[in-house]
């Protein structure tokens, strides 16, 4: 099995058909948010192409992709008899894991209900999953690599297996999570945490995109259960380990030329929305000393957090404003009110607290200085998350064996692998990103790095496969 390779001309292929869902022709960006015509579209695609290698094909309650490859290691519920025949499902589908109910499909497409009346004759795995994928929704304009690559190179692995044959003792299982990227609905990496059990089903109430749309509606559309959505959960003793490649987003590996990165730790990230009320009057009749100015309070309070993050040593450490309002946006009315976010990351939570308590002190001075109203609510308060130190070892065992350079380093963006730590051991994989561009049609890896990734990833996973023993 050492001498297994991934294809990189297939891999190509399909990371140009994938491209090819939600392309936008004026831009060359794509446009496949999560749950619109051309993120569904480019979901039959990919259940298409998992169900053409024979694997068992199942969409969750959060709309989640998964597809399964048996592994040798296999076991049964405890009974009367090894297994016990179930009318709803043919035996070879029968999967461990899989609430009552919910829909799998076979290699023919045929949809069938797992469980039900027969639930306690299902077969079990004795061995849990080892996981691996990534997402395949984009952001507004954004590029063909950002979470695809990720899936792609799953559905690679899993086609290498396939084509030469190759058992394992754990089962393995490809998963493309939903809603991964910001979206219209406001509810980023969705699908890992409702698998995670960090979304719930209260979550979902009453939520709609900038169209109206009901999120309930739109997970319907794309197979989810909206009703029966915390069935998606998945418990700790189903996984023995979950893998993600994903591009870097970032030049610290093309700086310095090498092709793989193993990630230590995602980053932590804190997000305020900060409101800052002042008085609305005439721009020309109220004196300079009179006014109570929120623009100019806020955009006093921008540029002090750009200095307290430029002070933090680690490079690691980074903030960002954005998502800026200004009311009542008039050229002869001195603005009332200013609705900004803020957003402070970094490696340890200690530098975000670092960062952001220096900024408080200051904007609150500048508040009092102005005769301003701050106001600041929480919006997200994500610890930074360490990858499986066996995981990073198992990979840069791979990595050596294979002559391959790599760096260790932490990641300085979200990702599905934030949310699985909690119910498995998890690890990441970086392909370099040209220019250090992301989010943007100019978004592009080299096919010679991705392979070399793939074949990490690939190697990483046949070794976690012997290496655990559950």
């Amino acid at each position: 099995m050492r001498a297994l390779r991934i294809n990189a001309e297939r891999l190509q292929n399909n990371i140009r058909e994938l491209a090819k869902f939600g392309l936008n022709k004026q831009t060359g960006g794509l446009d496949r948010t999560t749950f619109t015509e051309a993120e569904l579209a480019a979901r039959q695609w990919l259940k298409s192409k998992l169900l053409d290698l024979q694997l068992r094909v199942r969409v969750d309650e959060a709309a989640n992709i998964w597809a399964t490859r048996r592994g040798t290691g296999q076991g049964t519920i405890s009974g009367d008899s090894d297994v016990m025949e179930c009318p709803e499902a043919p035996e070879d589908l029968e999967v461990s894991g899989v609430p009552d109910g919910q829909r799998i499909s076979d290699p023919s497409g045929n949809s069938v209900a797992a469980g039900g009346s027969c639930a306690s004759g299902r077969a079990r795995e004795s061995l849990p999953v080892i996981a691996f994928g990534s997402h395949i929704d984009t952001v507004p304009n954004g590029g063909k690599y950002d979470g695809a690559l990720g899936v792609l190179l799953a559905l690679e692995v899993m086609t290498v297996l396939e084509e030469n044959k190759i058992n394992t003792r754990h089962p393995l299982e490809l998963v493309s999570f939903s809603a991964e990227e910001p979206n219209p609905f406001g509810l980023s990496t969705f699908g890992s945490r409702a698998v995670s059990g960090k979304l719930r089903q209260d979550d979902l109430a009453g939520v709609r995109n900038d169209q109206g749309q009901l999120l309930t509606e739109a997970l319907r559309r794309a197979g989810g259960d909206p009703e029966h959505f915390e069935q998606c959960r998945r418990e700790p003793e189903a996984f023995a380990a979950f893998l993600e490649v994903h591009i870097e987003q970032g030049k610290r590996l093309l700086d310095r030329g090498i092709p793989v990165g193993i990630v230590t730790a995602i980053t932590g990230i804190y997000r305020e929305e900060i409101t800052v009320t002042g008085e609305a009057n005439h721009a020309g009749t109220t004196l300079m000393q009179d006014r109570k100015d929120a623009l100019m309070g806020a955009s006093e309070m921008m540029p002090a957090f750009e200095a307290v993050c430029r002070k933090q040593p680690a490079d690691e450490a980074v903030g960002t404003i954005g998502r800026i309002s200004n009311e009542p946006n008039a050229a002869n009315i001195i603005p009332e009110k200013v609705l900004f976010h803020l957003e402070a990351r970094g490696a340890d939570r200690q530098q975000i607290q670092e960062m952001i308590g220096d900024w408080s002190q200051q904007a609150e001075g500048i508040a009092r200085s102005r005769a301003l109203r701050l106001e600041r609510r929480l919006i997200l308060d994500q610890a930074p998350q360490p990858m499986d130190a066996r995981v990073i070892d198992v990979s840069a065992a791979q990595a050596e064996a294979l002559g391959i350079p790599v760096l260790q380093l932490g990641s300085m963006a979200g990702h599905d692998a934030t949310h699985m730590p909690s119910l498995t051991r998890a690890g990441m994989l970086f392909v370099p990103s040209l220019g250090g561009k992301s989010h943007c049609p100019e978004e592009e890896s080299r096919i010679a790095d991705i392979e070399k990734a793939g074949n990490v990833l690939l190697q990483s996973i046949l070794a976690l496969d012997e290496q655990l023993s559950r």
